[in-house]
């Protein structure tokens, strides 16, 4: 199972630190300890980047500053998969993705709820990779 660290988990739901803290104190997501160090299970993580990207006064500060290619750090929240195609979705920030590709691509690249990954975005493609 994927785990984060807490700048970490921060960055890749563009928070800070503190915010993500006080998160975990009012129960939105669970902390633990790990080797003397703080983290987040990756599943908890993408819980929680779901239900940021669902809120409707989720701001989209970054929106004017990005260009049309891309490559935005985040956190897969869901893979659908058939015998065939996969549908990934992910949280990069303020972002929510969804991209589209083979089942033995999303297999390949060890996608699941949880995982680090990486959009790259050009005009309608969205191509994720893992860091």
């Amino acid at each position: 199972m994927s785990t984060y660290r807490i700048a970490e988990a921060a960055s890749l739901l563009g928070v800070s630190d503190d915010t993500l803290r006080r998160w975990a104190e009012a129960g939105r997501v669970e902390l633990r300890t790990e080797a003397g160090r703080t983290v987040v299970a990756g599943a908890d993580l993408a819980r929680l980047a779901e239900s940021l990207a669902d809120h409707p006064d989720r701001e989209r500060t970054r929106a004017s500053a990005v260009s049309a290619r891309n490559r935005l750090a985040g956190i897969v929240t869901k893979v659908t998969k058939d015998t065939v195609m996969a549908q990934v979705e992910m949280i990069c920030g303020p972002y929510r993705l969804v991209s589209l590709m083979s089942s033995e691509a999303a297999d390949e690249l060890g996608l699941e709820p949880g995982v680090r990954a990486i959009a790259s975005v050009k005009s309608t493609n969205v191509v994720v990779e893992r860091p």
